[in-house]
């Protein structure tokens, strides 16, 4: 096929252990999934449906050494586990969800609160908030023909060697299947689709100079400095 200009390259996330790479289609995040995290967000806990926002797929980075992201003056670390979906569907019953689910990872859903503040008070989209250049680094996807499919585990994040988000799998209001099942009944998931899962309470702001090191017990972590 011609194109009429040169296409973008591919994105893609590593796979531990692997010379092959994972394609990313999309990126699909679920929206206040842990107890906590609601609360400290002025949410109501309860289990209500589930939401989600996206990420466009060339938001994805291995971490390292980043660029302090433009326009904002209070950016947010929110840790989290992502699913990468290696085999599609609709409409997926949730006893079946993880049978579509090629393996996991932990990532980063960087967030410029004070940009999502001011879109929340004017009732307008996130985009700008979430979906920034470099704002989804991800560790290496480890496989689920490797490690099963976690529901419990410790995920963490540290900015600068401090503790600032801590709890566990087993404390997301919607579990992986859950949310798979979820979204898949509004658009048919495929093969590259990855689906980050929420992230526990203790979300805090990233200054220029900090280290970010975000790791989840079983599959992983990722470190992110940002330049000063």
């Amino acid at each position: 096929m011609d194109y009429v200009i040169e296409p973008p390259p591919q994105a893609f996330v590593a796979v531990a252990g692997e010379a092959a790479v994972f394609p990313v289609r999309r990126i699909w995040c679920v929206g206040r999934n842990y107890a906590d995290h609601a609360r400290e967000m002025g949410a109501d806990p309860t289990r209500e449906p589930p939401f989600f926002f996206a990420k466009p797929a060339d938001a994805v980075n291995p971490g390292g050494l980043l660029p302090f992201p433009s326009q904002t003056s209070d950016l947010h670390h929110e840790i989290e586990l992502v699913v990468a979906i290696g085999r599609g569907g609709r409409d997926m019953p949730v006893e079946r969800a993880l049978d579509h689910v090629y393996g996991y990872a932990v990532g980063l859903d960087m967030t410029r609160r004070d940009i999502q503040a001011e879109a929340k008070k004017l009732s307008r989209p996130w985009e700008l908030a979430k979906g920034f250049d470099q704002s989804c680094p991800i560790g290496a996807i480890v496989p689920a023909a490797r490690i099963g499919h976690p529901d419990k585990g410790r995920i963490e994040a540290t900015v600068n060697g401090k503790v600032q988000q801590s709890g566990d799998l087993s404390q997301m209001i919607w579990s992986v299947p859950e949310a798979i099942a979820y979204l898949s009944r509004y658009v048919a998931l495929a093969p590259g689709d990855l689906l980050m899962t929420g992230t526990p309470a203790g979300v805090s702001s990233v200054k220029p100079g900090d280290t970010l090191r975000g790791s989840c017990e079983g599959i992983g972590e990722i470190v992110v400095s940002y330049e000063s």
